[in-house]
């Protein structure tokens, strides 16, 4: 049963308070059995909302101006239609010697302090390798179900930090003028993944032009291998949050793909690879293994995440003991 504590923040959360908001976020962060009941009754309550956010995903190298960008793209997509609500989650790298870390992308944002429709919130990656935090997908959970928007901001990734094509509906991978060549462009496992590039920091032309053309002849040879066609649907911005430029293109483009319903993933696909994350880190390649085999017969497509954790749990108290006796 829900507390008049936890319902009470979600009501004031379905209206976009941010301190409901910023406790609900903080719950679902929190990896403790009470937690995670809380979390089932959130989300069972919040089931029927209308709302179907889509989850943007910003990510690129270190000093490419994502948090500039994405403060710039926020306002400019709230001036083109008031009637949105943006969250943006922004992830820090945690340290290795200290586990801390210095969240601090809101200082390359200006938003107005009490405005609704924008909600941002920073999180550590607690030393997870895929670009993105632990938590990060169960937050963006919530978040889904609370705004139109969901943007996140992965930390300043290299060549293989690729998670987060996995957690949103559209990438877009942020680079700066002269990142690299074509050999450098075509050996980046991340140049597979986004829907759309940015190259931002345009702010001397040439520079610009030579690194849009170099981008694009890139993705033209990589793709000859792949589909003669896939290059028609990669995108490429010219942005310079300080000159405001492609601001506008880049914003128009973001508000169709808000508008679109197509353009969300398969919640069940998304939710199955995060359970056989969670899986393999908790129980290993033997707890993977019984996973894929049994999860046709032990999931409904009714249950909730959290109600899947336990039955997996479940599972695994009852073969663990079975497997140490036999060996």
């Amino acid at each position: 049963m829900m507390t008049p504590e936890i319902k009470d923040m979600v009501e004031r959360a379905k209206s976009l308070e941010k301190w409901p908001l910023a406790r609900l976020i903080s719950l679902f962060e929190t990896n403790t059995e009470q937690a995670k009941q809380a979390r089932h009754c959130v989300m069972s309550s919040l089931k029927d909302s209308s709302k179907n956010g889509l989850i943007l995903g910003i990510t690129g190298t270190p000093g490419a101006g994502k948090s500039s960008l994405i403060g710039e793209l926020c306002l400019s997509m709230l001036a083109e239609k008031p009637d949105l609500s943006i969250a943006v989650l922004a992830v820090d790298p945690s340290s290795q010697r200290s586990g801390g870390a210095l969240l601090g992308d809101r200082t390359r944002t200006n938003f107005p302090v009490n405005d609704k429709r924008l909600f941002f919130r920073s999180q550590a990656s607690d030393l997870d390798l895929g670009g993105v935090g632990k938590k990060t997908y169960q937050v963006t959970r919530l978040l889904r179900q609370l705004f139109d928007i969901i943007i996140i901001e992965t930390v300043g990734i290299g060549q293989s930090e690729i998670e987060v094509e996995q957690l949103s509906d559209h990438t877009c991978l942020v680079l700066q003028p002269l990142a690299g060549d074509q050999v450098q462009f075509m050996k980046a496992g991340i140049m597979e993944v986004p829907n759309t590039f940015i190259i931002n920091k345009c702010d001397e032309d040439s520079l610009a032009k030579r690194s849009y053309h170099l981008l694009k002849t890139s993705l033209k040879l990589v793709n000859v291998s792949l589909n003669k066609n896939s290059e028609n649907s990669k995108n490429i911005f010219l942005t310079s949050a300080i000159k405001q430029k492609g601001i506008a293109e880049l914003t128009h483009f973001l508000l169709q793909l808000e508008s679109d319903s197509s353009a969300r993933k398969d919640l069940q696909a998304q939710e199955c690879f995060y359970l056989e994350k969670w899986i393999q880190q908790e129980f290993g390649r033997f707890g993977l293994t019984l996973f894929k085999q049994s999860e046709n017969t032990i999931f409904t497509s009714q249950q909730s995440y959290e109600e899947k954790e336990n039955k997996l749990l479940e599972i695994m108290k009852e073969m663990i003991p079975s497997l140490s006796c036999s060996r």
